[in-house]
């Protein structure tokens, strides 16, 4: 049996069905905007107004849940695009692991401490923005799946790795999930959301990321001295 299409028209059929989905998610990110807007003018309504407070709570509760929604199709649009690098030469990938973890917060939530140890500097050729982005959404993915112990401290351990005339930096997060489960390649949720797109983001470097014994492990790509 011929297959319906050949391997270029079937890769032209899933970089227009790509296209035409960002366009949709960006209506349907436009629609939500405008829900909120509506709930956001309510709630200040009801809060001039002595109303019984599980109107208020429901309101609240709705303008969160658009938020969420929000940045899920946000998510969603970035993924659909394709990937531009603007790579610079000798980017320290240990100073943008140590930036990020200095500068991770979650608006509202009271953060473990985060630890970065390990080799100081690992040096290559990588967009240092798409790259921070990443290496932030696998912290912040890394403090949910370790929500269970949340007085314990977030671990990023930096190391280099040579094998044969290869040369990688390998950064891990250990997490306190025991589950099997790879968040990299999937698309279960928000968070596994912002995982996927970071993953995508490694391998754009020629670099991977997986789960390996509970330890979120990334290998990128480094200059050989």
């Amino acid at each position: 049996m011929k297959p319906l299409l050949s391997e270029s028209n079937d890769d032209d059929a899933l970089r227009l069905l790509g296209r035409a989905s960002v366009q949709v998610v960006h209506d349907l990110k436009n629609q939500l905007n405008g829900l909120k807007l509506y709930a956001t003018f309510l709630k200040k309504r009801l809060e001039k107004g002595e109303r019984p407070a599980d109107e208020l709570e429901t309101v609240t509760k709705l303008i969160t849940g658009l938020d969420r929604m929000a940045k899920d199709v946000s998510l969603i649009t970035q993924f659909g695009r394709p990937l531009e690098l603007n790579k610079k030469a000798g980017t320290d990938l240990g100073q943008i692991m140590r930036e990020v973890a200095g500068g991770l917060k979650q608006e509202g939530d009271s953060q473990p401490p985060v630890l970065v140890k390990g080799t100081e500097t690992l040096t290559g050729q990588f967009d240092p923005i798409l790259l921070a982005d990443a290496l932030k959404w696998i912290s912040l993915g890394a403090l949910k799946l370790n929500a269970k112990a949340s007085d314990t401290s977030l671990e990023i351990q930096l190391k280099d790795d040579e094998t044969g005339s290869a040369k990688h930096g390998v950064i891990e997060w250990k997490v306190f999930d025991s589950s099997d489960h790879d968040p990299f390649h999937s698309f279960a949720g928000s968070n596994e959301l912002q995982l996927s797109l970071a993953a995508r983001v490694i391998e754009a470097h020629g670099g991977s990321a997986s789960r390996e014994n509970g330890v979120l492990c990334v290998r990128l790509p480094l200059d050989k001295n």
